[in-house]
């Protein structure tokens, strides 16, 4: 824009809209070519007088709160928040319950006898084979 004023306005107000290609950069950030779209279009509505708020409105108003990079915090804006929160929450249990269970297994694995090996529990069959009674060993 010739208005250096104006052209800060737009370069501001582009930092916090959200290019709907990339999801996560903003369309002063992003060489998409909707980015681009949108820029002009900030610009054209700031040439037209229109003030941030209303440039917003009318985004808004076109593409839903999705076009934010923060949108307001509202019912139908819910999930955007609390989504990461969760999704970490989530992960944490699920690492915590991974550890605890990891835990238990090392140490019942600890607590464990050792397995004998096979050439050993052979040598262990004969010889409680050869301590059981005669009576017994017929039996078998």
């Amino acid at each position: 824009m010739t208005d250096p004023a104006q052209e800060a306005r737009a370069r501001d107000l582009s930092r916090g809209l959200r290019c709907m290609v990339c999801q996560n950069q903003s369309i002063d950030d992003s060489s998409a070519p909707l980015a681009r779209d949108l820029r002009l279009l900030v610009r054209e509505r700031i040439a037209a007088g229109d003030s941030n708020q209303q440039v917003l409105d009318f985004l808004v108003a076109r593409y839903g709160d999705y076009v934010l990079l923060k949108p307001p915090f509202e019912t139908s804006t819910l999930p955007l928040w609390l989504l990461t929160p969760l999704l970490l929450a989530g992960g944490g249990l699920a690492l915590w319950g991974y550890s605890r269970r990891r835990s238990k297994a090392v140490k019942a694995a600890q607590d464990a006898p050792p397995r004998l090996s096979e050439e050993e529990e052979a040598r262990l069959a004969k010889l409680v084979a050869m301590e059981r009674p005669a009576g017994e060993r017929s039996k078998t």
